[in-house]
């Protein structure tokens, strides 16, 4: 893999360096019913994984989907 396709985002990260990292990741985790209204805010220092577990929410499927805004960003 080189290092413009190695993946960014990955599931031991805490919720906030991913929403750190790229300005549309929030966007990603509410499409994923994941912190988007008051009653299922999701804390920035879990991880990803923690967040997909609690949330039944396939993790490696959010993990693709958090890494395609990179993908979008070379178009």
């Amino acid at each position: 893999m080189t290092e413009s396709t190695a993946a960014r985002f990955h599931k031991e990260m805490t919720v906030g360096e991913a929403i750190a990292i790229h300005p549309e990741a929030g966007l990603v985790f509410s499409s994923y019913h994941l912190g988007g209204c008051s009653h299922c805010s999701i804390n920035e220092v879990e991880t990803i994984e923690q967040v997909c577990m609690g949330y039944g929410v396939e993790v490696d499927t959010l993990i693709d989907s958090l890494n395609n805004l990179f993908a979008d960003d070379e178009e």
